[in-house]
């Protein structure tokens, strides 16, 4: 008599709801029980799943995994000459044939490193006339590897010029002349041709 309206339609509502057992499928015609959500809604749903913030240390780990699979492309595309994983320096037709044009070359400004190494020993023994031959040999060193690099230049700009007129060339000479300054065994990418071989 005395009882609360509250309880009242409190207690008939926890007797009505069924027990469901979770593990039991539901019927496919059977309501959901919610209203099926929009289509823009549901998307943003599934972005915000895919995007969910990682701790530092996973994003981290994640990273590095990321820069050592990328690396470790890059290297075997510099030593196979792949196009499509090489640094963007390495990239297109055009750098392509300035390599090689040097590679197909002899180049006197690759043999700059042994021969800087036999003129410093000379240069250091205390004989008088072994430091003067050194210095006669840096000077025609020099002179020849400079003389040789505008040849070279010279031709290889009339090539690009012949072969690629409508393609992007600025800063493939340089590219090219960096190049013939390595020694071949330890250029990369890797050189295609053999000397002599016309690119």
């Amino acid at each position: 008599m005395f009882r609360s309206r509250a309880k009242e339609e409190k207690a008939p509502s926890l007797v009505k709801t069924p027990v469901t057992d979770s593990n039991q499928p539901r019927d496919p015609q059977a309501p959901k029980g919610r209203p099926t959500p929009k289509r823009s809604a549901a998307q943003s749903q599934r972005r915000s799943v895919a995007n969910t913030p990682m701790t530092r240390k996973d994003a981290a780990k994640r990273q590095r995994e990321e820069r050592r699979t990328a690396m470790a492309r890059q290297r075997e595309a510099l030593a196979k000459g792949d196009e499509r994983y090489l640094p963007a320096r390495d990239k297109g037709p055009v750098r392509k044939f300035a390599r090689d044009f040097i590679d197909s070359r002899f180049n006197i400004a690759e043999y700059f490193l042994p021969m800087a190494v036999v003129i410093l020993v000379l240069s250091m023994i205390r004989v008088a006339s072994l430091q003067n031959v050194a210095l006669l040999l840096w000077l025609v060193v020099i002179v020849m590897i400079v003389l040789d690099s505008i040849v070279t230049g010279f031709r290889l700009k009339k090539r690009l010029a012949e072969r690629f007129p409508d393609e992007r060339r600025r800063g493939a000479v340089a590219y090219a002349l960096m190049r013939s300054l390595q020694m071949r065994r330890l250029r990369l990418p890797k050189p295609q041709v053999k000397r002599g071989e016309r690119p």
